[in-house]
């Protein structure tokens, strides 16, 4: 059996948008038959909130929707980031100009992609998962409908992401 391709899901404190993005990618994972082929995990540039869970606001609305937010335990996005993954989405622009700077060569810095780059419904001027940690319930489920489509896409297009996988 072949590795498998294995994605990395980046924002800041990885209690909120990446967390929920890891959950409902491992979802469509799953319900394509795609989880024993492609792995996903999610970090945080920063690492104040390591070995905490999600936070509950986000945690709610996964499971309101049907997700199970349980497993989650925050980490930190480091260098060895890069050898172990295949791919990198971040969720805003500063998380990828961090993730950039942490990346030991050209090739590794090509890894990091916007995760809103795969949403039909982003733009150039409007690529970044917004961090809805500072403000009320309605920002979680702004993320998670970003998320959702967004990962819907992944699924869709993850013969072109990853050559490797068919589904």
């Amino acid at each position: 059996m072949t590795d498998p391709f294995r994605i990395g899901i980046v924002c800041l404190g990885n209690i909120c948008r990446s967390p929920m993005a890891q959950v409902v990618l491992e979802d469509r994972l799953e319900k394509a038959g795609l989880d024993d082929r492609v792995e996903v995990v999610s970090a945080g540039t920063g690492s104040w909130h390591v070995g905490e869970p999600m936070d509950e606001r986000a945690a709610s609305t996964l499971a309101d929707a049907g997700y199970d937010p349980t497993r989650h335990v925050a980490q930190t996005f480091t260098t060895d980031w890069f050898g172990d993954h295949d791919l990198l989405l971040s969720m805003d622009a500063s998380n990828r100009a961090d993730m950039s700077d942490l990346a030991p060569t050209d090739e590794a810095r090509g890894q990091v992609r916007m995760f809103r780059e795969f949403d039909p419904e982003a733009s150039d001027a409007d690529d970044e998962v917004p961090d809805p940690w500072y403000g009320g319930d309605e920002g979680f489920a702004e993320v998670l409908e970003m998320v959702e489509r967004t990962a819907d896409e992944i699924i869709s297009r993850l013969p072109e992401i990853a050559p490797g996988v068919k589904r």
